[in-house]
């Protein structure tokens, strides 16, 4: 006769032990306590106080064409190429510097663009863009 107890240790666990969920969490809260108020902790500095205000006159925009044909036109007035740096000097020695965009047509030739930019440069303006048209849906 043989007595055996019988013993059922090796099925499976149907509970989930909590103590290291718990262990982690606690050593989470612990973290957090020790560094919020580190990140928060900042210096202060009382800043001094001017009585200077800022120039509200925005630089005014220049509007520089280009036809298919290669004629250069400043808002509305036409500008020969031999004059454009020329006239784009003057309006970079105003301040505040005006911003220039240049609107090319898309069929004149890359050369005239160029040379516009190029002007431009020389010239002493230092904001230069392109104004393009949205493509329709």
């Amino acid at each position: 006769m043989s007595f055996e107890v019988s013993d059922n240790s090796d099925g499976v666990m149907s509970e989930i032990n909590m103590t290291p969920l718990v262990d982690v969490m606690l050593v989470l809260l612990i973290i957090f306590i020790i560094t919020v108020p580190v990140m928060q902790h900042a210096v202060k500095v009382e800043l001094p106080r001017t009585s200077s205000a800022r120039d509200q006159t925005p630089p005014e925009n220049l509007q520089l064409a280009v036809n298919a044909e290669g004629q250069f036109f400043l808002g509305k007035q036409a500008v020969a190429a031999e004059q454009l740096e020329d006239v784009l000097r003057l309006e970079a020695a105003k301040t505040p510097q005006a911003q220039l965009y240049i609107r090319g047509d898309k069929k004149v030739a890359y050369e005239h663009v160029a040379y516009a930019m190029s002007a431009a440069q020389r010239a002493g303006l230092k904001a230069i863009g392109f104004v393009t048209e949205a493509p329709q849906p």
